[in-house]
């Protein structure tokens, strides 16, 4: 189950990175998946969205317990994470909604 949500994480990143090349010729997010966490005894993935230009991080995770939610922050690469991350509904982290981070925290 947990490779079949991050695909499903991994293809709306996809679709939203296209989307905000085309609009936003400022923005260039880059984005990277780790399975470090599981390496590392926990089970969860992690996505990282990063825009170079402005040093600011968006974090996502899969944790294998909580398979219907994404914890979320926003950051920046320099910085550790906070503890509080934000959650919502997998089902609610679509395409558009990627799209509406990076466009709001980036831009």
């Amino acid at each position: 189950m947990p490779d079949e949500k991050l695909k499903k994480l991994c293809d709306n990143a996809t679709a939203a990175h296209a989307r905000i090349q085309q609009e936003f010729i400022t923005i260039n997010p880059i984005v990277g998946v780790s399975q470090h966490m599981r390496q590392n005894g926990v089970p969860a993935d992690a996505m990282t969205i990063e825009c170079f230009g402005s040093d600011k991080r968006i974090i996502l995770v899969l944790h294998d317990q909580a398979p219907d939610l994404i914890s979320y922050q926003l950051t920046y690469k320099d910085k550790d994470p906070e503890k509080a991350f934000m959650r919502i509904p997998f089902s609610e982290m679509t395409a558009d909604k990627l799209y509406e981070l990076i466009k709001e925290y980036f831009a």
